[in-house]
């Protein structure tokens, strides 16, 4: 053997930090199969074309690979959210924006729409379900916020009810499009008809 196919034989290991990113990659893609299977760590190992003893050097059980996509979840959803909360829009006009994002990250994610949901912590450990409800609460608390913001930054829009009202029924609707995502396959939007939904909460400032 010469000297360059020995090379060619040696390919690189990737770096600590880059084979936990793939991992999680790998999971989350694996997640988008339409079926709906359980994922175990061999078929996740063979993804990778790696040993099963390579993913605990990175990762110490399965659900610590789905806590590794929950934080993704949590930093990117909230890192969106707060961006939109710190802009100058109006209130009403944030509340928009972030069901939108939601939505949004819901299309373009639909692995980690699963995780979400919960229908890929199905069998899991409890604390990934725990988890997942104290980010759900955690959207919830933002969109309440944001609707205190709306009732008093002006008199042109008062709640009707306690905006902790509003805010559940805004994110049950949410959950909703997030479950009807992965029933439908992944073939049908979450942000369908997302316009027309807006103009039915009658979330806007009158006058």
């Amino acid at each position: 053997m010469d000297a360059a196919s020995t090379e060619n034989h040696k390919k690189p290991r990737p770096a600590k930090g880059e084979r936990r990113i793939q991992i999680l990659q790998t999971l989350a893609h694996m997640l988008e199969n339409p079926a709906g299977d359980k994922i175990t760590t061999a078929a996740l190992a063979r993804a990778l074309d790696v040993s099963e003893a390579a993913l605990y050097r990175h990762f110490a059980s399965k659900a610590q690979m789905f806590e590794g996509l929950i934080e993704f979840i949590e930093s990117s959803l909230f890192g969106l959210l707060n961006q939109i909360s710190q802009s100058d829009a109006p209130a009403l006009e944030q509340l928009k924006k972030m069901l939108h994002v939601q939505l949004a990250f819901a299309h373009k994610n639909p692995g980690m729409v699963r995780v979400l949901i919960g229908d890929a912590l199905t069998n899991e450990h409890d604390r990934l379900q725990t988890r997942v409800t104290q980010l759900i609460e955690r959207l919830t608390a933002t969109m309440k916020q944001t609707l205190r913001n709306a009732a008093l930054e002006s008199p042109a829009w008062q709640p009707a009810a306690d905006v902790g009202v509003y805010s559940e029924l805004l994110n049950a609707w949410l959950i909703g499009r997030w479950h009807g995502y992965v029933r439908s396959g992944f073939s049908r939007s979450p942000l369908d008809g997302f316009d027309d939904a807006w103009q039915i909460f009658g979330l806007r400032y009158e006058g």
